[in-house]
């Protein structure tokens, strides 16, 4: 391909969503045998609007966060994006493809990974699903054997390659997970709550590995996680929906600025300080914690109050930050509530 070809296809919509959505009727009935028997002939039912009408545009090689409170509908919609459920209304196209038609050239374009399902055989190794991904994908054993290599390298799998999946840890099986899915090489990635589950240490393993992944090979990835952190390490835009509906469409920093305009000051004293001490100073204070403080802090005026509490105690450490994440999201979800 030549380099203004890749740039013009660097630059493509991969994913177009237009008006999508997907409504479901659920019976409903009371508890106790007398409705029971009575939804026997009559099951009064209700509408769920899951997906309500949402449209948005990702192009090639973006990491976009996908974010909603539980129930808003991410899931439902990943699902309609990789294929597996049929809208009831609406338009989307991945990768130049309707999803729902499911064409062998879709199929090899995509990969669905959800961090609380499990494509690995449970008896038998990991190197057993592998060799079954090649043959369902049809790759040569040239380039299943040089991206298992890159994988294998990169995820530190050699020791795990043949042991049974039933006597790996979670941490384990999901790098295994993660490598299944990729073997073909997939143009998109739908990652459910790929860290669901894990420890600290490899939820940074698995963040860096699918920032490196989506570097080297540019591939689109759209994540949904309960997990900020994986949010704020990944995203630099996030798409956010609440009862079916898109709420915010842009760049986290925006989205930040946005619904908590402020800063978050956290001060370590040489000495505790009564606080009072601090009082006047334009911040107010969010926590008192032997000799460490955090304060909240108007942007306009974080430089004026830096300022005056240095001058007022003694500080042994200062940090400015962002109001975390998830008291932003539970401001905007607010926001929403009728």
């Amino acid at each position: 391909m030549s380099p203004a070809s890749a740039t013009a296809c660097y630059k493509c919509a991969v994913i177009e969503v237009d008006g999508l959505m997907k409504h479901y009727s659920v019976h409903e009935r009371p508890p106790g045998m007398a409705a029971a028997l009575r939804s026997l002939f009559s099951r009064p039912k209700r509408l769920v609007k899951a997906v309500d009408g949402i449209s948005f545009r990702i192009d090639a090689a973006e990491r976009v966060g996908f974010l909603g409170p539980n129930g808003a509908g991410k899931t439902t919609t990943l699902k309609m994006l990789s294929g597996l459920l049929l809208p009831t209304a609406g338009r989307a196209r991945v990768a130049g493809h309707v999803p729902f038609e499911r064409r062998p050239e879709f199929l090899s374009s995509i990969m669905l990974v959800a961090g609380q399902k499990q494509q690995l055989l449970w008896d038998l190794p990991p190197a057993e699903t592998f060799e079954l991904n090649r043959a369902i994908y049809g790759l040569s054993r040239a380039t299943f054997q040089e991206t298992l290599d890159e994988l294998v390298s990169v995820l530190q799998l050699e020791e795990l390659l043949q042991k049974p999946v039933r006597q790996l840890s979670l941490g384990e099986r999901m790098k295994c997970e993660l490598a299944a899915a990729l073997l073909h090489r997939p143009r998109v990635l739908f990652l459910d709550e790929p860290t669901i589950g894990l420890d600290v240490t490899m939820q940074a393993a698995v963040r860096d590995f699918i920032r490196r992944y989506n570097e080297r090979h540019g591939a689109t990835v759209i994540l949904t996680s309960h997990y900020m952190e994986d949010v704020a390490a990944l995203c630099p835009r996030v798409i956010v929906i609440d009862r079916g509906h898109l709420v915010w469409d842009g760049s986290l920093g925006d989205l930040v600025r946005s619904i908590r305009p402020e800063k978050r000051i956290t001060l370590t004293l040489a000495a505790p300080a009564a606080p009072e001490a601090l009082a006047g100073l334009g911040a107010r204070l969010v926590s008192v914690d032997g000799t460490q403080l955090r304060l909240q802090v108007p942007q306009a005026e974080l430089q004026g109050v830096v300022s005056s509490v240095l001058s007022c105690v003694t500080v042994s450490d200062l940090t400015v930050e962002d109001p975390p994440l998830e008291e932003v999201l539970a401001d905007l979800f607010a926001r929403q509530s009728p």
